[in-house]
């Protein structure tokens, strides 16, 4: 059996902080207002996970208003996520993550994420794409406002 999970996350831009993408810090970029480390891809990776799974979602699993989170780094959680979908008896088939910003380009730092995200989840790194967009200019994130990601994963039977 097979099963599809989606996620999505967005965070604003706020000043100074490190920029965090699957892991991954990201140099000369802004940094974001989140609870945790606000790793757009981590948490749409999370959702995703959880989604398919059928194991809830990352507010359920992770409030921002416990301070057991505050400040945390996104790989904890994906540790603790990936955890409970093996438990569920589920395995990571593969991995798709469409990042949408204007700034920072990423293009530079492509393998670097999609090499962390494989190796997070125990996966070969064939196993995981990775696209960045922008918003042509529309909206919040075309603003260049913030930053936000999809995932879709696939699970299999572990």
């Amino acid at each position: 059996m097979m099963r599809i999970g989606h996620g999505y996350d967005i965070h604003a831009f706020e000043g100074s902080g490190e920029l965090w993408l699957g892991g991954v810090s990201i140099p000369d970029a802004r940094g974001v207002r989140a609870h945790s480390d606000g790793d757009v891809i981590l948490h749409a990776l999370i959702d995703a996970l959880l989604g398919a799974a059928a194991l809830g979602d990352i507010g359920q699993h992770f409030s921002d208003t416990d301070p057991r989170w505050l400040g945390v780094q996104s790989s904890k959680m994906l540790e603790q996520t990936l955890s409970e979908v093996q438990a569920a008896g589920w395995k990571v088939g593969n991995v798709d993550v469409t990042v949408i910003t204007e700034e920072p380009k990423l293009n530079p730092h492509r393998e670097a994420i999609r090499k962390n995200v494989a190796q997070l989840l125990s996966v070969e790194m064939g196993c995981v794409n990775f696209k960045a967009t922008t918003n042509e200019g529309l909206g919040a994130v075309g603003q260049a406002e913030g930053i936000a990601a999809h995932v879709v994963v696939l699970l299999e039977d572990a």
